[in-house]
């Protein structure tokens, strides 16, 4: 379907390869990070543990908002559900709950499109915000080995804060680039 063949024109097939491409790009960047998120990088045990920024949403949630159409839904889910698989977390929960924020922001992708960055940023923010908490009060609800609401505050903001970086990277590096308004998507639609 999105693969190219001989029997398409050129053109669909210089978008149907872009789209694979970026799907590509997308999973092998995921994948990279699921590697080095299980690297034992520190050595000495003790001392202050300062949240890291969760980079595979702040990706996810970047890519979303600048290419959607570059981002398919059955993707995301299985970069999360793996993810949930390899780092032991409740199969599908995470992954659910990014899937929903992934379609809530991509719905309101088009909306966003010519707003300031600042205010996309804002909305990123709460839509993380309500995945984070619903995924904290469902833990909590079913009574799963949860950490406090302090740590996972923290990692929240750790992630939004790295948003921006997260952001001038997919522009600079994978060219994933916001559409100007009445463009054309990779489908020859307009949107």
């Amino acid at each position: 379907m999105f693969l190219p063949t001989a029997k398409q024109p050129m053109a669909e097939r210089s978008r149907a390869a872009s789209y694979c491409i970026n799907c590509g790009a997308y999973f092998g960047l995921m994948l990279l990070l699921m590697l080095l998120c299980v690297l034992p990088f520190e050595i000495t045990p003790g001392g202050i543990s300062t949240p890291r920024p969760d980079l595979q949403v702040a990706i996810t949630l970047a890519w979303v908002m600048l290419r959607p159409q570059f981002l398919p839904t059955p993707l995301v889910a299985a970069v999360f559900l793996l993810s949930d698989i390899l780092f032991m977390r409740p199969l599908g929960l995470w992954t659910a709950l990014m899937v929903l924020t992934v379609e809530f922001l991509r719905a309101r992708e088009r909306a966003s499109r010519e707003l300031p960055f600042a205010t996309e940023w804002a909305l990123v923010s709460l839509a993380l915000l309500a995945a984070t908490g619903a995924n904290w009060l469902i833990l909590y609800a079913f009574l799963v080995d949860n950490t406090g609401p302090g740590p996972v505050l923290l990692r929240f903001m750790a992630t939004m804060l790295a948003y921006p970086l997260v952001v001038l990277l997919a522009q600079w590096v994978f060219g994933v680039r916001k559409m100007a308004q009445g463009a054309m998507d990779a489908w020859g639609r307009r949107i």
